[in-house]
């Protein structure tokens, strides 16, 4: 028997309902869960059932006769199409604060509604100090009327943990809760909580199928100065031998029993990060006399500094995906040869294709942006989120894509020539490569952050007067988060020094609204430098670990210098030395010719 879908006016009416029983004037609805992760699993995709709209980043606020949805620029489009402009106004995510847009709307006396679960506790208290001013009341309510009212609610995960072999791990778990335990010790906390899905899946070498694009379990954990953790997890997605497998110190727990571990941390010392973990968590061990330590996540920095075995899975992940990512463009330059022309979708589809073939293949890293013309000057469209568009003849396409192996996490941007390119195209594709040449290039001493070598990314740019507005470059998890902090290459401000063993995208774009997008990315870690002659510090450089060729149909070869050609040539006798023993036939010489000496 089908059930008749309950329409979105259907849906605010029953929400209006609960907020009148529960008397509150207005109710945030973030698109976030408890983990405040980039991903969000099917059940926790209130956003989503309160609004239709699909995309990653937004906010609703429904209030007794009116709402409305805040996006950021990445889907002005995409929200109108999606979101019925009679229920929503469209308000802008970044220009239009939330809490401004409240206390415009709202009388003094009314009270605003949230779920402190699904924002951080930071948020929480700059909410509720600007609403109090207004004399408004904040209200950190215990039932949700999103999940009262949603119906026909997805199942939540329940796939079992897999346990990650302390071989592709490089270490035991014991080891890593040691190192840990010193981390929490050293701002004088007794234990520290972790909401980071990857810190402790990377803490406990588990990993898991709960959230899509991301191989974690869902959970939160509490880790004191002995290395001792507390799990808080289903408990029916533990294997049978996952206390051998994770050491002596480690104790699980049901999810729905953290509220009464946090009550018993009076007068304890909790290390929590205000800006990326929850406040419930947070409020309510306050409440039980916990004192609060605000700092970072202790396992980010260390997750992030990989050791020589994690390094060696990516270098091997890095060849098959480069060899899956070549035989995908050399198909695509013969079919374009024979004027078959594919939509986004089967594009995207046919590039996994040639992943599945990877025994280790796990899912792709992230939603693959495959995109064609205009689309592409959209930095992070998801073709996905309407009708698919066929690729124009004589056009740029760009396909940022990225796969789980269990060995490692790619990401790859290539800007591919469809039929002929313009010569502007050809010059802005060539002023891109010369940053990521430059900052491919960089020896840096140690100490050096992402923010400082930014603009090595984009100084030829610059000289044009061109720019892009996304970062240079984001972490990556080993077989873990494909944006994996702390470090970062943006102009944003980040103190996080680049170490030895993290691995990072090295991606400068240019993008014309409506006309064509380019980006070029490689994955790099960061090495130690040996070649300088008696150098008077120590000093970091990037070992690219991406390998697929950089189409040179693109290129304007009178803007690069020597020093650039021979990057390219020497890189490419690297993508080719790598993968060509692998390859025969047409796949073989398409290699060879996208990558010959220029």
């Amino acid at each position: 028997m089908s059930v008749t879908p309950i329409s979105i006016n259907e849906r605010l009416h029953s929400v209006r309902n609960e907020m009148r029983s529960q008397k509150l004037d207005a109710f945030i609805i973030p698109r976030a869960d408890e983990y405040l992760g980039e991903y969000v699993p099917a059940h926790n995709e209130r956003l989503l059932w309160a609004t239709d709209f699909t995309g990653s980043a937004g906010a609703a606020i429904i209030l007794k006769h009116s709402a409305a949805i805040f996006t950021d620029g990445r889907y002005t489009v995409q929200v109108r199409q999606q979101v019925d402009a009679d229920q929503f106004d469209f308000e802008s995510l970044y220009d239009t604060p939330q809490i401004s847009y409240l206390v415009k709307k709202l009388k003094a006396g009314s009270r605003v509604g949230v779920d402190a679960k699904l924002h951080t506790y930071e948020w929480f208290k700059n909410a509720e100090a600007e609403l109090t001013k207004a004399e408004i009341t904040l209200v950190s309510i215990n039932n949700n009327p999103v999940d009262v009212c949603w119906q026909s609610r997805p199942m939540a995960p329940t796939s079992p943990i897999v346990l990650f072999s302390d071989d592709r791990a490089g270490q035991t778990s014991q080891d890593k809760r040691n190192l840990i335990a010193e981390k929490v010790k050293q701002p004088g906390a007794d234990l520290a909580l972790v909401t980071a899905l990857d810190s402790i899946c990377w803490l406990l070498n588990i990993r898991g199928a709960d959230v899509p694009r991301l191989p974690v379990v869902l959970s939160t954990a509490l880790i004191d100065t002995q290395g001792r953790v507390k799990l808080f997890v289903d408990l029916n997605k533990l294997p049978d031998n996952i206390e051998q497998h994770v050491g002596q110190g480690v104790t699980f727990f049901a999810d729905t029993e953290l509220a009464n571990h946090l009550a018993q941390l009076v007068g304890k010392k909790l290390l929590a990060d205000p800006t990326a973990s929850n406040a419930w968590i947070q409020l309510t061990a306050q409440k039980n006399n916990a004192v609060l330590i605000a700092g970072d996540d202790p396992i980010a920095l260390l997750k992030a500094q990989k050791n020589s075995t994690e390094l060696n899975g990516f270098r091997d992940c890095h060849v098959r995906d480069g060899l899956a990512v070549s035989r995908f463009l050399a198909w695509l330059d013969k079919e374009v040869q024979q004027n078959r022309l594919y939509d986004e979708g089967q594009l995207a589809e046919k590039l996994e294709s040639f992943r599945k073939h990877d025994p280790l293949y796990q899912q792709p890293s992230f939603d693959t942006i495959s995109a064609v013309g205009g689309n592409a000057a959209m930095c992070h469209y998801n073709h996905n989120n309407g009708t698919p568009a066929v690729m124009p003849m004589n056009s740029l396409y760009l396909v940022d894509s990225g796969a789980q192996y269990l060995d490692g996490t790619t990401d790859i941007t290539r800007t591919v020539a469809i039929g002929k390119v313009t010569a502007e195209q050809k010059q802005m594709f060539t002023l891109v490569l010369k940053g990521h040449i430059a900052l491919d290039s960089a020896k840096f001493p140690k100490g050096t952050t992402g923010q400082q070598l930014d603009p090595l990314a984009r100084q030829y740019l610059w000289q044009y007067g061109y720019d892009y507005d996304h970062g240079t470059g984001h972490g990556v998890g080993h077989y873990l988060s494909v944006h994996e902090g702390p470090q970062r290459v943006g102009k944003n401000s980040n103190a996080v020094p680049l170490l030895e063993g993290m691995v990072i995208s090295n991606e400068p774009g240019y993008y014309r609204a409506n006309e064509f997008g380019i980006r070029i990315e490689n994955l790099v870690a960061v090495t130690r430098c040996t070649t300088l002659f008696q150098p008077e510090r120590e000093t970091l450089k990037f070992e690219a670990l991406t390998l697929a060729p950089i189409d040179a149909r693109l290129l304007d070869i009178s803007l690069m210098t020597e020093t650039e050609i021979q990057w390219l040539n020497q890189y490419h006798k690297q993508v080719e030395d790598a993968l060509s023993p692998s390859l025969t036939g047409e796949d073989l010489a398409w290699l060879q010719q996208a990558t010959a000496t220029i």
